[in-house]
């Protein structure tokens, strides 16, 4: 069990932020690289895929670094519907920061392409190539990302309403901590 605490702790507020800036990062990349037919669409994918593996190794971190720690409560003042939509919404985005770099690594892997981490180190398939098993992943990241890009929207909504509307401390609990 653990101690009820007023913020993050510092490794959590490291790893929300970081992972916030690789996130929104990959999110563009994302879609600037299905959008470009120039010399710079190699570049971004050499970006694109060491860069979800960085953000799978950090929500395996983040994730563990939760259930040791745990999170704040919220205030008393925030509605219980607007309690559950927080940890349903907060569930979801751990699902999809988990699951998005596996789904584009096996989709790479069923397109017969290697994840390239950096130089000539490269991690095994997830899968055996397959076109037709690449096509449905590939329409699956693509749906995901969308969904990933509406709950980052509605969570830096909800984070300005508290931290700029109801000054409640739940923002300032991972923004500066202590």
């Amino acid at each position: 069990m653990t101690r009820p605490h007023r913020h993050f702790s510092p490794l959590q507020r490291w790893l929300h932020w970081s992972m916030a800036v690789a996130m929104l990062a990959m999110l563009f990349i994302g879609v600037i690289m299905v959008s470009t037919l120039s010399q710079a669409h190699t570049l971004l994918i050499a970006l694109h895929r060491p860069l979800g593996i960085l953000i799978l190794a950090l929500v395996l971190v983040r994730i563990i670094v939760r259930v040791t720690r745990g999170s704040p409560p919220l205030p008393d003042s925030v509605p219980s519907l607007q309690q559950t939509a927080a940890k349903a919404s907060h569930l979801l985005l751990y699902a999809l920061m988990l699951i998005m770099p596996l789904i584009g690594w096996a989709m790479v892997s069923a397109g017969g392409y290697p994840v390239t981490l950096f130089g000539a180190y490269h991690l095994p398939p997830l899968v055996p190539t397959d076109a037709r098993l690449f096509a449905l992943l590939r329409a699956l990241h693509t749906w995901l990302a969308f969904a990933l890009f509406a709950l980052v929207i509605g969570h830096l909504a909800a984070a300005l309403m508290h931290g700029l509307i109801r000054r409640d401390g739940v923002f300032s609990s991972m923004a500066r901590g202590r």
